[in-house]
C-alpha cells in the first residue's frame, strides 16, 4: 500500500502525520486511554516516557570527531539561533500574556511557543537542504544541532529569559537521558549502531502520544496563527543566522537561512516543561499546534527561499562546491529525528 512512502512525501510526515492521528483520538475520542487501559493507554499518555528513551538514541547518535570546520560551523549556527530565540523570548514575554493571547490572529502565543518555535533547527531538514546547496563543511554542521534536541534549551532561555524558575535537579533531570547516551555513543560505536536505529523508530509514537494532547478545535483556532509563527521564525531566525554564516562562519548566508526553520522535536517541549513547571499549562496545548504548524510551514518554505537564495548566489560566485553524497555517520538517523 506504499504507506511509508505517502507519509515521506510530508514535510515531517514520520511525526506529523501519527501526531494527527494521536490529536483525531483525543477530539473525537477523549475516553480511549482510560478505556482501553494497559498497553493501550501507555501509548495514548506515554510522551515523557518515550521521549527519555528517544532523547537517549538521540545522545548515542551523536559522533564529535568531526573536523573543526564543522564544529565551528555547527557551533556557530547554534549559539546564534540559541541567542536569538532568547531575544524574541524576553520580548514576548514583557507583552504577551503567560498563559497566551486568547482570541484573535494571534490566539495562543505565549512566551512558550515563541520559545520552542524558535530554539530548535531541524537538523535534518537542514543537512538534506545542504546537502544539495552547500558545501561539505557546510552539510555536516549538523552535528552539533542536535545537542538542541529536548527541552533543556528551552528551559534555560525560558530562564534567562525570566519567564520561569527551574530548580537545578530539573535541568540535569532534562538532559541526563541523552548525555548518558551521548557518553555511552562515544565510547563504543556498536552501542551506537545498536541504539541509533531508535531514533526513528521512535519518532511516530511520541507524535501520537502527544497529538493525544491536542484538541482538533484548538489546532482549527490557531491553523493560520502557526503559519505566521513559521513565517516569523524564518524571518526572524533567518537574517541573524545568515549574516553570522556570512561574517563569522565563512560562507556566503546559504547556511544561515537553511537552519532558520523550526524542528519537528521542538513540538514535544511545551508539554514537557508544562510537566515541570505548572504556570505553563494553560499555554501548553495552543502551543503544542502553533509549533507543529510553524514546523510545517518552515519545512515547506526553508527549502524553496535556500534554493532560490543559492541559485543566485551561485550567480555571483558564492557557492564553488557542493556536498559529496555521502553524509557523515549519523546523518541519516539525524534527518529523520527532526
Amino acid at each position: 500500500m506504499n504507506i511509508k512512502k505517502a507519509i515521506d512525501k510530508v514535510p515531517g510526515g514520520l511525526m506529523l502525520v501519527p501526531l494527527i492521528l494521536g490529536a483525531l483520538c483525543k477530539t473525537f475520542f477523549p475516553w480511549a486511554g482510560s478505556y482501553f487501559g494497559s498497553f493501550t493507554n501507555g501509548l495514548i499518555a506515554g510522551t515523557v516516557p518515550i521521549l527519555a528513551v528517544w532523547f537517549f538514541c538521540m545522545g548515542t547518535s551523536i559522533d564529535l570527531r568531526a573536523t573543526g570546520t564543522v564544529l565551528r560551523k555547527s557551533g556557530n549556527l547554534v549559539v546564534v539561533k540559541t541567542l536569538v530565540a532568547w531575544g524574541a523570548t524576553y520580548i514576548a514575554a514583557q507583552f504577551l500574556p503567560l498563559e497566551g493571547v486568547q482570541s484573535g490572529l494571534f490566539m495562543g502565543f505565549s512566551a512558550l511557543a515563541i520559545c520552542a518555535a524558535m530554539d530548535m533547527t531541524n537538523g535534518g531538514l537542514y543537512a538534506a537542504i545542504m546537502q544539495q546547496y552547500g558545501t561539505k563543511e557546510e552539510s555536516g554542521a549538523f552535528v552539533l544541532m542536535s545537542i538542541e534536541s529536548g527541552p533543556l534549551v528551552s528551559m534555560l532561555i525560558l530562564g534567562a529569559a525570566g519567564v520561569a524558575t527551574f530548580e537545578p535537579h530539573l535541568f540535569v533531570g532534562a538532559v541526563l537521558p541523552f548525555l548518558i547516551g551521548f557518553i555511552l555513543g562515544n565510547l563504543d560505536k556498536d552501542l551506537r549502531a545498536f541504539f541509533k536505529g531508535g531514533v526513528t523508530t521512535l519518532i511516530p509514537f511520541f507524535g501520537f502520544a502527544l497529538g493525544n494532547g491536542i484538541d482538533l478545535h484548538v489546532i482549527a483556532q490557531t491553523g493560520l496563527g502557526g503559519i505566521l509563527l513559521g513565517v516569523i521564525v524564518i524571518v526572524v531566525t533567518g537574517i541573524p543566522l545568515m549574516l553570522a554564516d556570512k561574517f563569522i562562519g565563512g560562507g556566503n548566508g546559504t547556511a544561515g537561512l537553511a537552519a532558520s526553520s523550526a524542528a519537528g522535536a521542538a513540538v514535544a517541549n511545551p508539554m514537557i516543561i508544562a510537566e515541570m513547571a505548572p504556570q505553563f499549562k494553560p499555554a501548553a496545548a495552543a502551543a503544542t499546534s502553533l509549533v507543529a504548524a510553524a514546523c510545517l510551514t518552515t519545512a515547506i518554505l526553508v527549502p524553496i527561499l535556500t534554493g532560490m537564495y543559492a541559485k543566485y548566489m551561485k550567480k555571483r560566485g558564492g557557492v564553488v562546491e557542493t556536498a559529496a553524497a555521502d553524509a557523515p555517520e549519523a546523518g541519516d538517523e539525524l534527518k529523520v529525528a527532526h
